[in-house]
């Protein structure tokens, strides 16, 4: 009987077409590189398997920075929205967040439809269980040069017996750094490779947890991904289990709302993307709702904690602190009367709500008798049942902050399988991932994105410089530049490095150097525009509520006072050209809070320098005499490449970085002098 197999050569491997894997796969097939992205179901292409929304506090951030380099996400919820708001108007520009309510079916559709006309990307219904690798301190003829294909698993360990002659360092001694050649699906298909990027998200040996009940899959009973993780350890890769969950959908006609507070929409909606125009996401929008929990809703939870899973023991993986379940809310914050619960509709097609900070793991007939004490839910049928997922996950300080594993060339990580929670982070991450992929096969240098750049600096470095034991979740208190870091000003800030890249068009680009001149014109007009203690300006402050003029002023500081806007000022300022609405937007800010930002740029400017400060991945930290037990203990494990990554690192102090600092001017001194020598030697 003859058995066939297939074999496919592609440059890209995508696993996993959750958010980091969509953003990811189509990084690297608009790069001009063949990629297929695998997934366990093709219907649940950018599945949104908790809350049907984007952006947020901060999360409006990451949006569009991710639009801003060239990705997907915020153009596909400008297509599907069905309610958009931007949140902390009331406080300054900085935490401005937009957060836009998902059509979550439509919004899983319209990214497949993309998906599935981008040139270069093939969608693979399969479950990946297997890379393929080589030793690269192994000779491609050695028989233990790793997980070769057509073999169906390890062939073992290299001793360094090679081919007589070689001269290559055996996997003990050398660098055990690996290479990735491929993967295996269950099936046994073999895709050969350049670069495979994981994007498993929840999926890793997942389990869902309900009460009593568990089920071994996925989120929303898809089938679970149960044979990776064992590859992942063969190569030497550090796993850690985790859990979220997600809340209850019930039967919109089953609900009160009268008893409920409605939310609305904005009346003016900001677009997430830079390139959809304003005026085409100008739709009606429908309605959520807030209500609150009560002393009943928290005395039936006390009540059955006993049954929940994650107070039993029967969950191992560690929770979000920042999402808790509503157990956890009852129990930690037992001084809390009341909590804030959103009913926010799922689709326009569909009558299930999403019941929004009320998830649980709570068993079936303790969450009807919880939900149902609730105003507005007394009559609730639940649609599908609140429950609590555990799965696997990657230790993310294994990973540069490329998102490339330090001992695996060609193996890239995004996502919820790094550690992290919540869509747009995932998101993020995996268009980070796949752009350096792509990178990394061009021959180009990949990119980093610093903490002083973007929030997605602040997201990756914090991931892979500090300990995190839960699953992440960024916040705006998380950037110490937030001020730089705004919303508003994404595209001026990352554009550039999307062009670069290659994911942002000439067009585009153009627009944005465009919009960055005219901004640093009308700033230098305003400036040097003066105004003068005349009647007019007087009578105008006073009707303004503005401090009369003691002499001329400029029309600059006028706009520093914040009773006064740009578009007020206009009956002083008659000789303006108009201006687009961004490009003033930017003129206000950069004005109003011209000391703050200039003091941060200054931070900004010292923070650089020691991020400038490289340090050799070889550096043998046992040689740096005088640093601290823990802080070489944890120098040796996180291998940070900058100064700057090592002072972010828990358990190295100050005192450590100076000496750090003594050394690695020492060390490039001395190898300074050995190259010379070295040169002068061969001429």
């Amino acid at each position: 009987m003859c058995s066939m197999q297939i074999r496919e050569k592609v440059d890209v491997c995508v696993i996993g077409a959750g958010h980091a894997g969509c953003e990811a796969a189509l990084a690297c097939a608009r790069m001009g590189l063949e990629t297929v992205i695998f997934t366990v179901s093709v219907d649940s292409v950018a599945l949104m398997p908790c809350n049907p929304n984007v952006g947020g506090s901060s999360k409006g951030h990451l949006v569009r920075e991710i639009d801003a380099l060239g990705g997907e996400m915020g153009k596909n919820i400008d297509k599907t929205f069905i309610q958009s708001k931007m949140l902390n108007i009331s406080k300054g520009p900085a935490v401005h967040s937009l957060r836009a309510q998902a059509d979550k079916a439509e919004y899983s559709r319209a990214m497949r439809k993309v998906l599935e006309n981008q040139e270069h990307l093939t969608i693979k219904q399969a479950e990946v269980c297997e890379f393929l690798w080589e030793d690269m301190d192994c000779p491609a003829s050695c028989s233990m040069a790793g997980n070769q294909e057509g073999e169906g698993k390890y062939k073992g360990k290299c001793e360094g017996k090679h081919l007589e002659g070689f001269s290559g360092k055996s996997l003990d001694n050398g660098t055990g750094k690996k290479k990735i050649t491929g993967v295996r699906t269950f099936t046994g298909a073999v895709y050969a490779c350049k670069a495979v990027i994981l994007c498993t998200g929840t999926y890793l040996r997942a389990r869902c947890l309900c009460g009593e009940a568990i089920t071994y899959t996925g989120p929303n009973g898809l089938q679970a991904a149960n044979y990776l993780t064992d590859s992942l350890k063969k190569l030497g890769i550090e796993m850690r289990r985790f859990k979220t969950g997600t809340p209850a959908r019930m039967d919109k006609r089953s609900l009160d709302f009268s008893k409920m507070q409605e939310q609305f929409g904005d009346e003016r909606i900001v677009p997430f993307s830079f390139s959809t125009d304003p005026e085409d996401v100008q739709k009606e929008q429908v309605s959520c709702w807030l209500t609150y929990t009560n002393e009943e809703t928290h005395d039936v939870i006390r009540r059955n904690l006993d049954r929940s899973p994650i107070y039993a023991g029967i969950i191992e993986g560690t929770g979000p602190r920042y999402c808790p379940s509503i157990e956890d809310k009852v129990v930690k914050f037992a001084d809390k009367e009341r909590h804030q619960v959103f009913i926010e509709p799922e689709g326009l097609h569909t009558n299930e709500m999403y019941v929004g900070g009320m998830s649980s793991s709570l068993p079936e007939d303790v969450q009807l008798a919880m939900y149902r004490t609730v105003p507005g839910l007394e009559n609730c049928k639940i649609v599908r049942n609140a429950y609590a997922i555990e799965y696997d996950c990657i230790n993310p300080r294994q990973l540069y902050p490329t998102l490339e594993f330090k001992d695996i060339k060609g193996l890239f990580s995004g996502g919820q399988c790094n550690g992290s929670s919540g869509y747009e982070e995932a998101a993020a991450q995996g268009l980070i991932a796949g752009i350096n992929a792509s990178l990394s096969i061009l021959g180009k240098e990949q990119i980093t994105i610093d903490r002083s750049e973007a929030y997605i600096g602040v997201l990756i470095d914090d991931l892979v410089t500090k300990d995190n034991f839960e699953p992440y979740r960024m916040m705006t208190s998380r950037a110490e530049y937030r001020l730089l870091l705004r919303q508003d000003n994404a595209d001026l800030r990352l554009r550039e490095k999307g062009y670069r890249a290659g994911l942002v068009s000439e067009e585009l680009y153009g627009e944005t150097l465009t919009k960055k001149k005219m901004i640093e014109a009308e700033i230098g007009r305003l400036k040097k525009q003066t105004v003068g203690a005349s009647r007019k300006v007087q009578d105008f402050l006073t009707a303004k509520g503005s401090p009369a003029l003691k002499t001329g002023t400029t029309m600059a500081e006028l706009m520093c006072r914040p009773e006064l806007s740009y578009s007020e000022l206009e009956e002083l300022d008659p000789g303006r050209q108009p201006l687009p609405h961004d490009v003033i937007e930017q003129v206000e800010i950069e004005l109003k809070y011209e000391g703050y930002i200039t003091r941060q740029l200054r931070q900004v400017q010292q923070f650089r320098k020691m991020e400038k400060k490289r340090i050799p991945q070889d550096l043998d930290y046992k040689d740096v005499k005088s640093l601290r037990l823990e802080a070489r203990q944890k120098l040796i494990a996180y291998r940070p490449v900058s100064v700057g990554q090592a002072s972010r690192i828990s358990g190295v102090s100050p005192a450590d970085i100076s000496v750090l600092l003594v050394y690695l001017e020492q060390y490039n001194r001395k190898r300074e002098t050995d190259n010379s020598l070295t040169e002068g030697n061969m001429g």
